[in-house]
């Protein structure tokens, strides 16, 4: 009677043990359909080529970057291999924020028109991520180039970076390289406004400047 009991005990031990990992299995097969879902993109853009407008109607900045992958319930969208062009805020802009999430969808494959007198920046990384708030990071071979030859400041190189799109302010709390004319900075805690070409090093490590043989 007792090894009766003790088979019994022995068969219930093992069919509860046998119920509690088919419930596992099944907990975690929805757990990562649920992880699945939730990083699957709503839209998907090879190629991508967008203008964004501010409310004023005037061209805030254009993005062409080789994939585009948005994600509607994170609200976030990333980029590989961005290239955005950076147009100087005027006055009566500064009080206007452009929906950059909304326009990219519907602004795809614009094209940009340069205004001569507004020169704009270039700014490219290997990828980076827009929330949607406008803030945008950057990261890997970051690097922002002035088109106006006569910038004091030509070229700032950086491994990471944050763009906020609504006032087109840039910062890095990492290592920066700052090209200018006949100059080169080298420091950490970067702060520059796009549109004064006013800047902020909070940490200046040298400065190798280069004779003008002219």
């Amino acid at each position: 009677m007792n090894r009766l009991n003790t088979f019994a005990l022995l068969v219930l031990l093992l069919g509860a043990m046998g119920y509690g990992i088919i419930e596992w299995r099944s907990s975690q097969t929805i757990a990562t359909a649920a992880v699945d879902n939730e990083l699957t993109p709503d839209f998907i853009a090879e190629a991508l080529k967008s203008n964004v407008y501010t409310e004023a109607g005037s061209l805030s900045h254009a993005i062409v970057a080789d994939r585009m992958e948005h994600y509607a319930e994170l609200e976030v969208t990333h980029f590989e291999l961005p290239n955005y062009t950076l147009f100087p805020k005027k006055s009566r802009d500064k009080n206007t924020k452009s929906n950059t999430t909304s326009n990219i969808a519907n602004n795809i494959n614009n094209k940009v028109t340069l205004e001569k007198t507004n020169y704009p920046w270039q700014l490219s990384a290997k990828e980076a991520t827009l929330y949607k708030n406008n803030r945008v990071i950057l990261n890997h071979r970051v690097h922002l180039k002035a088109t106006d030859r006569s910038s004091l400041i030509q070229e700032i190189h950086c491994k990471y970076l944050e763009l906020d799109l609504n006032t087109n302010i840039i910062s890095s709390d990492q290592t920066v390289r700052i090209q200018g004319k006949n100059f080169t900075i080298y420091g950490s805690g970067l702060i520059i406004d796009l549109n004064t070409k006013q800047m902020t090093l909070t940490e200046h490590s040298r400065t190798i400047y280069k004779r003008n043989n002219s």
